[in-house]
């Protein structure tokens, strides 16, 4: 099979044309992408930790440059709730701060919160909304810094070889069937995009792992306008009546299937895919290489994973 059979019409070139280039390449660079819990921030840290990678984590790169503020302002908000707080902030005796890390991102999730009963720690939805509105903006933007700190890695701290770790929803804010989409083509023009691909049976393990621990999500508008009005309408909740566990649980198998198609698409027309099998079994920066380069030549043959 033609690899434009496979990956259809709108191939972009890649970064790395053939395998051979990527291993030959000097200076290495890639883009992970995938539904989070596949092995992108694991991948990512195997790298920098053995072998000297610079990571760049864009959903770190949100918490704190884009929405460090607004989580800082949401930690103040509850403390001045408390008399015995409220009175050190206004005298400023002591410092809030988030402490976002790459392994920890939870004052961000924290911060986009879920929408429901306030008793159980909802938020209104309409402020759900405007928060999930904050975090595409932030994310755009911070996928859009990938090529600065690409040239930061090499100019001001030394390192051959980037890798940008991408959050989970980077397939929400992009259109991977535009060839001139403007977050896609900013990646493509510096890293190699790689889908980390999972499966069904892998999809089930999500749904098992996030119904143990629910975490706040984004969702692009539309969709998550639609899945609330039916959440709601289905069940006869009230807005403020509504579990916020219960709805994010509900909808994240919805979210997982309107994900899956457009990492795909991101794949065929704009990079290459690995399975989550095969990153799994990735446990040295040579062993990453040789995957990245079948993942290359099994595109330039319309192969599929394996």
């Amino acid at each position: 099979m033609a690899a434009a059979d496979r990956y259809g019409e709108g191939m972009r070139e890649l970064l790395y044309p053939t395998a051979d280039a990527y291993l030959a390449a000097p200076a290495k660079s890639v883009a992970l992408f995938g539904m989070s819990g596949l092995g992108k921030t694991r991948t990512a840290a195997m790298l920098r930790e053995e072998s000297g990678w610079f990571h760049y984590s864009v959903d770190y790169r949100i918490g704190t440059r884009y929405m460090g503020e607004h989580i800082v302002d949401n930690f103040k908000r509850e403390a001045m709730r408390v008399p015995f707080l409220r009175d050190l902030l206004r005298s400023d005796s002591i410092y809030i701060a988030s402490n976002i890390s790459f392994a920890n991102l939870s004052p961000l999730s924290t911060y986009l919160g879920k929408p429901g009963d306030p008793a159980k720690g909802g938020i209104p939805f309409a402020d759900y909304l405007e928060r999930q509105r904050q975090h595409r903006e932030a994310e755009i933007r911070a996928l859009l810094d990938t090529p600065l700190f690409q040239h930061k890695a090499t100019d001001l701290y030394g390192y051959e070889n980037f890798l940008c770790d991408t959050g989970g929803s980077i397939c929400e804010v992009v259109n991977p069937e535009d060839p001139a989409d403007p977050v896609l083509t900013a990646l493509a023009d510096c890293t190699l995009l790689v889908q980390i691909e999972g499966t069904a049976a892998l999809e089930q393990e999500l749904v098992r792992r996030f119904e143990r621990h629910p975490k706040p999500m984004y969702y692009p508008e539309d969709f998550l306008v639609t899945l609330w009005e039916e959440y709601r309408g289905s069940h006869g909740f009230a807005e403020d009546a509504v579990d916020p566990d219960a709805f994010i649980v509900w909808g994240y198998r919805r979210l997982l299937a309107h994900r899956v198609p457009r990492y795909g698409a991101m794949a065929r027309h704009w990079g290459v895919s690995v399975t989550a099998a095969e990153i799994e079994r990735v446990r040295s920066p040579a062993a990453f290489d040789a995957l990245i380069a079948s993942a290359i030549a099994r595109r330039a043959g319309g192969e599929a994973p394996s």
